[in-house]
């Protein structure tokens, strides 16, 4: 027997795996710092691509330092560092999240912050590894806004736009 949902039924059903979503990446951000040492032990990995100066596509791990769930996320960047670099060449983004129980998809755009109450707001003590302090001049923020989504969580799978 061939069981049909509801519009309204998926429509809920899409609202609690994006719910899921952004709950896992904003238990994975650093978010102030909290809980920053076990970043790594959590298991989250999360991939950041861009587009290089050649045109092709670049992939790197990097560390979100705070996040609005699907919405947007921050990240620390060096200044001279090629995530920078090419963030302004081509704003044009996207992020992965992976593990055996996910895979959130974002597609958006990214800006280069140098900000100082920004850059303040998003640092956390383990930028310390590559920077002095918030104040460092090598030091900015890339801000990542979602455009569209594709998410797999659980055993639920949903896309759309923001």
């Amino acid at each position: 027997m061939k069981m049909t949902l509801t519009k309204e039924r998926m429509t809920q059903m899409n609202k609690e795996i994006i719910a899921k979503a952004a709950e896992i990446i904003e238990s994975g951000a650093i978010q102030g710092g909290k809980n920053w040492e076990s970043y790594w032990e959590r298991g989250q990995v999360c991939i950041l691509s861009l587009i290089d100066e050649q045109g092709f596509p670049t992939a790197s791990v990097i560390t979100p330092s705070k996040a609005d769930g699907i919405n947007w996320l921050t990240f620390g960047s060096a200044k001279d560092g090629n995530s920078m670099k090419r963030s302004l060449a081509n704003p044009r983004a996207s992020l992965c999240f992976g593990s055996p129980e996910y895979s959130i998809n974002l597609v958006g755009e990214i800006e280069v912050i140098t900000d100082n109450a920004i850059k303040n707001d998003m640092w956390y003590e383990g930028l310390t590894m590559h920077f002095t302090g918030p104040d460092d001049p090598s030091y900015c923020v890339l801000r990542f806004t979602t455009k569209r989504y594709k998410l797999f969580v659980g055993d639920g799978v949903t896309e759309g736009e923001l």
